[in-house]
């Protein structure tokens, strides 16, 4: 039996697609085409939203100005969603994405690190977000906590740590380490340089999922943990490596989110934990484990801020937006259910 197969004799591997006791899990998603037509849904929502754009504000959404904002909003929340996609297809989820950001972000910008230069702020964001990861993974995987609970103290925790390092103030960067606002100013082709990082994780996600023993490993311990034991996979070391990858997206977003506003504080990231969970399940990622796609997750992350920009050109508040992001999210998770009572 290799790592890929998701069940044992006589136990069928959550999310599996196929009927039988013992079958590879699939890794595109839904299988049979599933994952395929689920990302042309996302595409042709995405046209269906584009479309609406250009009804409700034709001088302004199709500008260049509009959509390069846009890919620049995406960026942040897309890089933590590539993270948050790995930790729930392991058969997991990470509440503290935001919170772990906002920490990395302040860590980052304090008197103390950026007196080394923009290069040491940007290694401080990296290693402060795996930290954090590798402390939820440990607790998880090692210490037998829910991921619920250990990612919610995570939650928690980050921020209050962010909050008294910060005295709660807004932590300006400094001119001489313009560096890093430059990742936000520095245009290559019309595009600013953080969405070619966003593009470079979500790239090195799709890789690393799709064409290696870590990513065959994640999809066998999401969708069966036992079998994956039995298969010879160390399930407690992979499950603490899935959180530290899901940290050190967190991170590269806070390297990004200090670019775009020039600071760091414990006020960043509020809510990112839903948006990102969101675009992951809208994306087709099963909440239970073991299947999903990081081209769907980035769909899922597209389509959640062309919503976004499309309510805030047209003037509506940001009740109207979470409740329609909430619709979105209960429908998603419904057809999710429904496609798996449905016989393939």
């Amino acid at each position: 039996m290799t790592e890929t197969e998701a069940g044992v004799r006589g136990t069928p591997a959550r999310g599996a697609w196929a009927k039988g006791p013992l079958r590879p899990l699939r890794r595109d998603g839904a299988g049979r085409g599933g994952g395929e037509f689920r990302h042309l849904g996302l595409v042709a929502a995405l046209a269906l939203l584009a479309v609406v754009g250009v009804v409700t504000e034709p001088d302004n959404f199709l500008t260049s100005g509009n959509l390069v904002g846009i890919l620049a909003l995406a960026a942040t929340i897309g890089v933590i969603t590539v993270g948050q996609t790995f930790v729930i297809i392991g058969g997991g989820i990470d509440l503290s994405v935001g919170s772990v950001m906002a920490l990395a972000s302040v860590w980052a910008t304090t008197v103390a690190t950026q007196s080394y230069g923009p290069a040491v702020m940007a290694l401080c964001a990296v290693l402060v977000g795996t930290g954090a990861g590798v402390v939820s993974g440990l607790l998880i995987s090692y210490g037998r906590m829910v991921p619920f609970i250990a990612t919610l103290a995570m939650l928690v925790s980050a921020r209050g740590l962010a909050q008294r390092m910060s005295d709660r103030k807004t932590q300006l960067i400094r001119p001489e380490n313009d560096a890093i606002e430059s990742l936000s100013t520095t245009k290559v082709l019309g595009l600013p340089l953080v969405v070619y990082i966003f593009a470079a994780v979500a790239v090195a996600g799709w890789v690393l999922l799709n064409r290696t023993t870590f990513g065959r490993r994640t999809f066998a311990v999401g969708g069966n943990p036992e079998a994956a034991r039995l298969a010879g996979i160390d399930v407690r070391r992979h499950t603490l490596l899935l959180y530290a990858l899901s940290g050190f997206c967190c991170g590269v977003a806070a390297i990004i989110i200090m670019a775009r506003t020039t600071t760091g504080s414990s006020t960043h990231g509020d809510l990112y934990e839903l948006d990102a969970i969101a675009a992951v399940i809208i994306g087709g990622t099963l909440l239970t484990g073991g299947r999903g796609t990081v081209a769907g997750s980035i769909l899922g992350v597209l389509v959640f801020t062309v919503i976004t920009n499309l309510f805030i050109l047209n003037g509506l508040q940001t009740s109207d937006q979470l409740i329609a992001k909430g619709v979105i999210i209960g429908i998603a998770v419904l057809l999710q259910r429904r496609g798996l009572r449905s016989p393939t």
